[in-house]
């Protein structure tokens, strides 16, 4: 054996650390990570075709239309507890309140594996019920819809940019005026939304 091995020998023997309990820190989660993990947990769940805006199919066993699994899961994260909100389209002869534990089994489930964090509350919103069939074929439409505005939309606002561009000179004098206005407006929002958030008790703790 090589002096070179011996030294990767030995130094792999003496890193056995021993993590003193007196080290503190805080072990937190971002909203997304949580979300992250219910999205993808529900995708397990037969007969959920849809969550809000995620596309969840099952004919595929996985998303179409997006990669953001946490696209219409919304949650509120404590430090130890976890509240979750869903609207889903559920396929035609399926039980929905069977359903609807299916989906909570999974959830509180799948978080309480990854993260020791409790499932205290899970809402689920049925939106719409669907064939497969209906469904696959709503999904190919809409696809289709979207890619022909997003074509339309850049053709428009590429002409729509040139004649600003022409016009923008005589638009400063004005822009002056409008500007006060809207930041009069955004400020009186922007009290508004805070005096509500600080009225809403959170639900987890």
């Amino acid at each position: 054996m090589s002096n070179v091995e011996k030294n990767v020998n030995v130094d792999t023997e003496k890193k056995d650390v021993v993590v003193s309990k007196d080290v503190r820190g805080e072990l937190t989660y971002e909203d997304k990570v949580i979300q992250k993990i219910i999205g993808l947990s529900l995708e397990k769940v037969p007969g959920l075709l849809h969550v809000d805006g995620g596309f969840f199919s099952n004919l595929t066993e996985k998303l179409v239309n997006t990669n953001d699994v946490t696209h219409g899961v919304k949650v509120e994260v404590g430090k130890e507890q976890v509240a979750v909100d869903l609207n889903v389209i559920v396929e035609y002869r399926k039980n929905v309140p069977t359903l609807y534990n299916q989906i909570k089994e999974v959830i509180v489930s799948e978080v309480a594996k990854m993260t020791d964090l409790e499932v205290v509350e899970v809402n689920v919103n049925v939106v719409d019920i669907k064939t497969k069939e209906q469904y696959e074929a709503d999904s190919v439409s809409l696809q289709d819809r979207v890619t022909d505005v997003a074509e339309s939309t850049g053709e428009f606002a590429s002409e729509q940019f040139s004649r600003v561009k022409a016009g923008i000179g005589s638009g400063v004098e004005k822009l002056g005026e409008g500007a006060e206005f809207v930041q009069e407006k955004v400020g009186q929002g922007v009290e508004t939304v805070k005096d509500a958030a600080a009225k809403a008790e959170p639900r987890v703790h």
